[in-house]
């Protein structure tokens, strides 16, 4: 069973976001997700500026398996980009909830977020 983390809130999507902060959060995707792309060799993301809005496409994740869109979690500008992750795809699945956050943004307003529990109980997840 995949990896859930309690400290995070989740989307039906399975973006995971982190408060920073202010409004800024982090956002990467769920351990739940990449267990099911499985290897994770190309991610395409939103440029620093650009505003996204929340549960719209704002970039995607290519895996050996499939490609997937990246939906945005919130609608805000995005204020940071872990261009590690676009160097290095593979850190998305060595450590979603660490070094693979993908981008970071300054909220105006939140989309639907599930709790942590929420999210494992609908996901088969493991916190």
């Amino acid at each position: 069973m995949a990896k859930v983390a309690p400290e995070l809130q989740y989307s039906d999507e399975h973006e995971w976001v982190a408060r920073e902060g202010g409004n800024v959060v982090s956002i990467g995707i769920s351990a739940v997700a990449t267990d099911a792309l499985g290897d994770i060799v190309y991610v395409d993301l939103p440029e620093v500026g650009a505003t996204v809005t929340a549960g719209e496409t704002c970039g995607e994740v290519e895996s050996t398996k499939s490609v997937s869109d990246l939906y945005a979690p919130v609608t805000g500008e995005v204020t940071e980009v872990n261009d590690a992750v676009v160097s290095d795809p593979a850190l998305i699945n060595s450590d979603p909830y660490g070094a693979g956050w993908l981008f970071k943004v300054a909220v105006a307003e939140e989309g639907p977020l599930m709790s942590a529990e929420e999210y494992a109980a609908a996901n088969g997840g493991e916190l």
